[in-house]
């Protein structure tokens, strides 16, 4: 396994272990969906035995968490049922626990969230921002990090919906303002949170406002002395740059991810780890 972020020590399952986390550069979030209707990869890794295959391969060439989604987001995907959506992911989150990886859970339905903090996970991963206050309690009780993510839908899936990109950034910090006092009043250490400002249509129709928003990042990290994840795995916002498919991305990808660690981002969240990794790589030792 490689060298990841440390699981935290409350909910970690037995024998499961992450080593401490890198001195420096951002920590890498691998993708994986088990989903049929990802925008790039659905229906790849439905079946588990891929699925785990897969978080496995992820985390042996660099990834220090496999953020694991049963429930697609993108604009065109179809709601499902929270227990479909848990027994996705029971099989997967089992097996890569019993290989010692760090695991996030990427959904915003309560019921996955609770079975997710009972796994032991090392991070939720909520698109909505931990909008559900009755979930507040269990999430005070547990050690999981907490991705807070802002999006111009507030709740729900992303949609196409046009917003004016010059007031995003002005949004995104009010919007981070406000849950972090809500939660951080429940019990939730504030230091247990990370912010994840939303890219792709999570901003709107406009590609300006994600541009806008990656050009925020060290905005965002002084207003909250809190670390910033960024995810903008082969985005339409960036495949519209040079009319590239989604598994077309790839350099598109990894260019606004290196630009990205370079502003400061704490957390990449990637489908394409190994690029990632060796990038950062380069960026380390020119950095000196």
């Amino acid at each position: 396994m490689t060298q990841g972020a440390q699981v935290p020590s409350g909910n970690r399952p037995a024998g499961q272990g992450a080593p401490p986390a890198l001195p420096s550069g951002p920590q890498i979030f691998g993708i994986l969906n088990i989903t049929s209707d990802s925008f790039s990869d659905g229906g790849r890794f439905l079946d588990p035995a891929a699925a785990i295959a897969h978080g496995a391969a992820l985390a042996a060439v660099g990834a220090h968490v496999i953020d694991i989604g049963a429930a697609s987001s993108n604009p065109d995907a179809a709601a499902i049922d929270p227990a479909i959506e848990i027994g996705r992911l029971a099989p997967v989150v089992a097996a890569l626990h019993a290989q010692g990886i760090a695991l996030s859970i990427d959904t915003f339905s309560p019921p996955v969230q609770l079975w997710a903090l009972d796994q032991g996970v090392a991070f939720l991963n909520d698109i909505d921002g931990f909008a559900e206050p009755s979930l507040y309690p269990a999430l005070a009780a547990s050690s999981a990090r907490l991705v807070v993510m802002h999006s111009v839908q507030r709740r729900g899936r992303a949609t196409r919906v046009h917003v004016a990109p010059e007031g995003i950034v002005d949004a995104a910090l009010s919007f981070f303002e406000a849950r972090i006092a809500a939660l951080t009043a429940a019990g939730v250490a504030r230091s247990r949170l990370i912010l994840d400002p939303g890219m792709g249509f999570f901003l709107g129709s406009d590609a300006e406002a994600s541009f806008a928003m990656l050009r925020a990042i060290g905005r965002l990290k002084s207003a909250f002395g809190l670390p910033v994840l960024i995810s903008v795995s082969r985005k339409s916002f960036l495949r519209a740059l040079a009319g590239r498919a989604p598994m077309e991305s790839g350099a598109l990808t990894l260019a606004a991810e290196l630009e990205a660690a370079r502003l400061g981002a704490d957390f990449i969240r990637t489908h394409d780890v190994r690029a990632l990794a060796d990038g950062l790589k380069v960026m380390a030792r020119v950095g000196g």
